[in-house]
């Protein structure tokens, strides 16, 4: 299982890379397009759609590298309570997470249900970029689960980089 789950945070990290990427060539081809006088419409559209994915995406992969930014102080002031704050931490944060991927799986569903498309030229169907959003968003929550039960299992959590520069 534990293979799985991190070949599933790659998985998003690889995903994301891919849309930040695309933001890249949607940004060039614009930049291109103006130069030469050719207008790529809906180009910023869908450059921004490959920002929500790339952001949304990378969220599972870089919890679990320990690269969010975490506040310290407290934990670090309240040393003999460190474990029940980080469980109640990572327990609040599953729930909004849940929150979070409910509720990124029901706008998606709605926008499909009602043929909700963007206001541009390209008339995207707008399920369609957001598909990346909910899948970034459940990702997260399995990955906010993993922590939690890796810490209620009393098992080591990613060391964010600032503590590890910090033992050296």
């Amino acid at each position: 299982m534990r293979k799985f789950l991190d070949h599933l945070y790659d998985a998003a990290g690889y995903l994301a890379a891919f849309f930040m990427v695309g933001i890249l060539f949607m940004v060039l081809a614009s930049v291109v397009g103006r130069l030469i006088g050719f207008n790529l419409r809906g180009s910023d559209a869908y450059a921004g759609y490959a920002m929500a994915a790339a952001s949304f995406l990378a969220l599972a992969h870089t919890l679990k590298r320990g690269e969010h930014i975490r506040v310290m102080i407290l934990l670090d002031r309240f040393a003999r309570l460190r474990r029940p704050l980080e469980l109640w931490c990572h327990g609040a944060g599953a729930i909004l997470c849940a929150a979070l991927a409910y509720y990124s799986v029901r706008l998606v569903w709605q926008s499909h249900a009602f043929n909700d498309v963007s206001q541009g030229n390209d008339a995207t169907p707008l399920w369609i970029p957001q598909l990346a959003m909910a899948a970034g968003a459940i990702v997260l929550l399995v990955a906010m689960v993993d922590d939690f039960v890796l810490l209620l299992r009393r098992r080591q959590l990613a060391k964010p980089a600032d503590e590890l520069r910090a033992l050296e």
